[in-house]
């Protein structure tokens, strides 16, 4: 080996070894200027306004400002693909639904982003609610009751849900396969209109957000047949779930989390996840998030990354049993 060689190779060691010294100052530094929350939906949901008092609370404890920044469209995958590209320092996170991080992935052949391999889990932040409900008035007083419905007339009863492509769309699927009914889509834009068409008795069954249809069944004018997660709700804790209703292993949830570009270094995603357990306890964060129809919801980032690796085979499942398609 030559002398310039040698010399070469001493300086690619002494900066190999250095690194980890240069990535522990740079998180001791952080943050250094404001960080850029990015939501990947329009301002005004629930995600919108649980993102905005998290940020609230990570400005005060990171003094520097937690900016929120709205960026929907096109199932929530133009807001995350723009975060995934950012510069993995820790100034860029970014609002991580189920949509964008579980479903798209078997639903869009095209996703710009993998959510395995370009996404930083950090923590789960809320789980959202769903139910089955039908009209006040309907004859179907229990899942099965509505099974039977269904059975009785193979293709002539709809269901309605919040959109193509959505966790209340597929769930609607998923209770199509797990009770061997076969049920017309209604896509709706949003919980919101279903319900509307549920009171009118224009769609047999609707698969929505609880927060929706909750006001709706309190007042008799929808029935609550069943909430879809593995356990009841907070909300509506007289609900019994699908699985109590005879659909064993039934267990279909909303849910949004914290992430970041994959690179972050492991410092600044702890810190971030601490801060997110600590701000999701807190009372009046607890109080308004369940009055926005979310249930408070943290862990660690490892804990969250689990999470969406469970979650993308069993919605990949029901899309390909269901030969899903969205437009």
């Amino acid at each position: 080996m030559t002398s310039m060689s040698r010399s070469l190779f001493t300086l690619i060691a002494l900066a190999i070894a250095a690194l980890p010294a240069l990535a522990q100052a740079q998180s001791a530094a952080w943050p250094s200027r404001p960080i850029r929350y990015i939501v990947p939906f329009p301002p005004g949901g629930s995600a919108d306004a649980i993102s905005r008092l998290l940020a609230a609370e990570m400005s005060r404890t990171f003094s520097q400002q937690v900016v929120v920044e709205n960026r929907p469209g096109a199932g929530a995958t133009i807001g995350v693909d723009q975060a995934v590209k950012a510069v993995p320092d820790g100034h860029t996170i970014f609002l991580a639904p189920a949509g964008a991080m579980a479903i798209n992935l078997s639903l869009m052949p095209k996703l710009p982003y993998d959510p395995l391999k370009d996404v930083q889990p950090i923590s789960l932040l809320a789980l959202i609610p769903m139910i089955a409900a039908v009209p006040g008035d309907s004859a179907a007083r229990s899942v099965a009751d509505f099974v039977a419905q269904a059975r009785a007339k193979p293709g002539a009863l709809s269901y309605g849900s919040a959109g193509n492509g959505t966790a209340m769309h597929l769930s609607g699927e998923m209770f199509q396969q797990m009770t061997g009914t076969r049920l017309a889509h209604v896509p709706y834009k949003g919980s919101g209109p279903a319900v509307t068409d549920l009171l009118t008795g224009a769609i047999p069954i609707a698969f929505v957000d609880l927060s929706s249809a909750l006001p709706h069944i309190r007042a008799g004018k929808v029935r609550g047949l069943a909430t879809l997660g593995a356990q009841r709700t907070l909300s509506a804790p007289e609900l019994p779930t699908m699985a109590e209703q005879g659909v064993a292993g039934y267990d279909a949830v909303g849910w949004f989390g914290l992430a970041g570009p994959i690179g972050m270094p492991a410092e600044i995603v702890e810190r971030f996840a601490t801060e997110v357990g600590r701000v999701m306890r807190l009372p009046d964060v607890r109080e308004k998030s369940l009055a926005l129809g979310a249930e408070p919801a943290a862990g660690t980032p490892a804990q969250f990354a689990a999470f969406i690796r469970a979650e993308i085979p069993k919605w990949a499942a029901v899309v390909k049993s269901g030969n899903v398609k969205v437009d």
